[in-house]
């Protein structure tokens, strides 16, 4: 089957074998003669993908008994409400700023009253940068987008802190293993490496489950959903099942995080050395030391030269490079489903447009 490259932000590109085990159960789900989409949430079968997935998501991490394991809908825009309605206790709320999607959190802190600060950020730089972050011990929580997908930066490990450190993980989640001590919450959309959009990962730590303020709408508690065992509305049947597919492909085919951010890590070093080696043709947007293994951010230095590329790429059949309307220019996202082999592709696609247009 001829497929493109899709180097797309997310929703992004899925495992050719998982899209055909879909396809092939679609109509005829594990040979019962329905889809999966077709079936009530509340039958066992369907529990049975639910509870899959949620064993997958726990064996992956190593999330202990400690945590509750949730699958909502809403997408990470609505844990921006949800977190301070959920986990800010009267205190203070403290985050690192570093990007729109923390700066959309912040936003959120803002309309609902609470008492925040941002104690890091890396703003001034135009965010090319992870800034230090020293979370206070006795702060209600400490908040962090672990990946930025516009401007190409990660932590390379999550900060640690006293207080319970609350983790947007949607643009590297399942690419990496990931140091739990620290963490009282870790989310993500999954529509960048667990499959569509639709479901957003919460796992949080029990203890953590009574703060909601008590104006806080039922739906919107964790407690609410946790008890429901993430069924107190109907859930995203699908998508669910989607994200079972993918963590058994990272799990059996790929070798569990350790391996799959070993792989990341190799085809992330391709593409940066390829812009590292151009001789000044391609500049990239983050710092060297602050930069992303799953969405690579770069210019052109004629960026006229920019939407040049994107078409011409288009045009080999590799989709999904133009950049972020806020910071423009390329960008490359390089999310688990890309492989070694796409990514030398993409490299030889720059070094012949670098030798064409230098």
């Amino acid at each position: 089957m001829d497929r493109v490259l899709n180097f797309s932000a997310g929703p992004s590109t899925i495992p050719l074998g998982v899209l055909k085990q879909a396809q092939e159960e679609l109509l005829n789900y594990a040979g019962r003669g329905f889809s999966i989409m077709e079936i009530s949430h509340r039958t066992k079968i369907f529990e049975e993908v639910l509870h899959s997935a949620m064993s997958s998501v726990r064996d992956l991490y190593g999330f202990s008994d400690d945590f509750t394991i949730l699958f909502l809908q809403g997408g990470a825009s609505l844990q921006f409400a949800q977190v301070p309605m959920n986990l800010y206790a009267g205190g203070v709320a403290e985050y690192a700023n570093t990007g729109n999607w923390t700066s959309k959190a912040i936003k959120e802190a803002g309309v609902l009253g609470i008492n925040y600060r941002v104690v890091a950020s890396s703003e001034e730089s135009k965010f090319d940068r992870i800034p230090e972050v020293k979370f206070s011990d006795g702060a209600d929580y400490g908040y962090i987008c672990s990946n930025n997908t516009i401007y190409g930066t990660q932590y390379p490990q999550l900060p640690q802190c006293g207080c319970p450190l609350v983790v947007d993980s949607s643009s590297d989640l399942f690419s990496r293993p990931v140091d739990l001590s620290s963490v009282g919450m870790f989310y993500g959309g999954i529509q960048k490496n667990g499959g569509p959009a639709g479901v957003t990962m919460v796992a949080i730590r029990k203890d953590l489950l009574d703060r909601a303020n008590p104006k806080t709408p039922m739906i919107l508690r964790y407690k609410t959903q946790a008890d429901a065992d993430s069924m107190s509305n109907t859930p995203n049947t699908f998508g669910i099942y989607m994200l079972n597919l993918m963590l058994g492909w990272i799990k059996d085919e790929i070798g569990g995080l350790a391996a799959m951010h070993e792989r990341n890590k190799r085809k992330a070093a391709l593409l940066y050395g390829a812009i590292d080696a151009s001789g000044g043709f391609y500049r990239g947007h983050a710092q060297k030391e602050s930069r992303s293994l799953m969405n690579v951010s770069f210019n052109i230095a004629d960026a006229a030269l920019e939407p040049v590329f994107v078409a011409q790429a288009e045009a080999k059949e590799m989709i999904g490079l133009k950049g972020h309307r806020v910071l423009g220019g390329i960008r490359a996202s390089i999310y688990n489903a890309i492989n070694y082999e796409d990514v030398e592709k993409l490299v030889s696609f720059m070094s012949e447009f670098a030798r064409k247009n230098g």
